[in-house]
């Protein structure tokens, strides 16, 4: 559903011939398109307060393209238990995705937690030179997600459009009356879609054309879950800056805050992993930095 995306006047990953360029065999899907997979296991662990205060932190091992089957694991967790392992493999057994899974407010520490304690600092960055810690987005942002409502050229395409496709639906992303709030969810794996929509606005300066993809996505909820059709304000800062021998990497935490910005409903955290060879003379800009 993102072969069409777009971002700073160029393709994405999404695009198998943006994909091909970079090595690989062909356009991945979206990481978060495997979070609705564990939805069913972590409701019949949790029940309402899994969809009300749930997280689920996630580090995507490989990328996994169109056709392919994924199987999705959850540990069952000890009686009264608010925290167990999650995971997902391909149908030969290699790994898509390692997660932790919880309940709050007490998370502990979670799988994204664990792995930021453990960055290093990175070396001379070239894409991302101009980011630092601490670094907030420009502006609040006022986001919607309604159903039929086109999410732009960074998502081109509505709930409606991902309801037909959705790997678990529930009659709870659509029909307000079966859902025990009253009102229609936004899907877990959606919360992305409406924490990304207008993240151009936060204008962070990323040099570009740059391609970048997920690397690790936590979505935490506070007071879940987040409704179709309800405004939510949205305030970003980068949390931490890491590098790979491919990728330069900013991690954002975006806060989903209600209409009037006063309570804290989700939070997203995101690693924006960069292509270090999708950026034009990225060794050359390295020398002169």
């Amino acid at each position: 559903m993102l072969a069409e995306q777009e971002y700073a006047g160029h393709t994405s990953i999404h695009d198998d011939a943006t994909a091909g360029s970079l090595g690989l065999r062909a356009g991945p899907i979206e990481g978060p398109t495997h979070f609705s997979q564990f939805v069913p296991l972590l409701a019949h662990c949790w029940g309402e307060d899994w969809f009300e205060r749930g997280c689920f932190s996630a580090h995507f091992r490989n990328m996994v393209v169109e056709g392919e089957s994924v199987r999705a694991f959850a540990e069952l967790p000890p009686q009264e238990a608010m925290r167990t392992r999650a995971w997902a493999e391909k149908a030969d057994g290699s790994p898509v995705l390692e997660a932790s899974a919880s309940v709050g407010p007490d998370h502990g520490e979670t799988l994204l937690e664990q792995r930021m304690a453990g960055l290093h600092p990175p070396g001379k960055l070239v894409v991302l030179s101009d980011l630092h810690v601490g670094m907030t987005g420009a502006e609040d942002e006022t986001v919607r997600m309604d159903p039929d409502r086109n999410m732009g050229k960074l998502y081109p395409f509505s709930l409606n459009d991902k309801l037909e496709k959705i790997t678990e639906s529930s009659p709870w992303y659509s029909d307000g009356s079966a859902s025990p709030w009253g009102r229609a969810i936004i899907p877990l794996e959606m919360v992305s879609v409406l924490a990304e929509y207008t993240s151009d606005q936060a204008r962070f300066p990323v040099k570009q054309p740059s391609v970048g993809l997920f690397s690790d996505l936590e979505i935490r909820m506070v007071e879940g879950p987040l409704f179709v059709g309800e405004d939510y304000l949205l305030r970003r800062e980068i949390v931490a800056l890491s590098e790979s021998k491919r990728t330069e990497s900013y991690w954002v935490r975006t806060r989903i805050l209600d209409r009037a910005g006063q309570r804290l409903k989700a939070e997203m955290l995101l690693n924006h992993a960069v292509m270090k060879e999708s950026f034009p003379g990225y060794e050359a800009a390295g020398q002169n930095l």
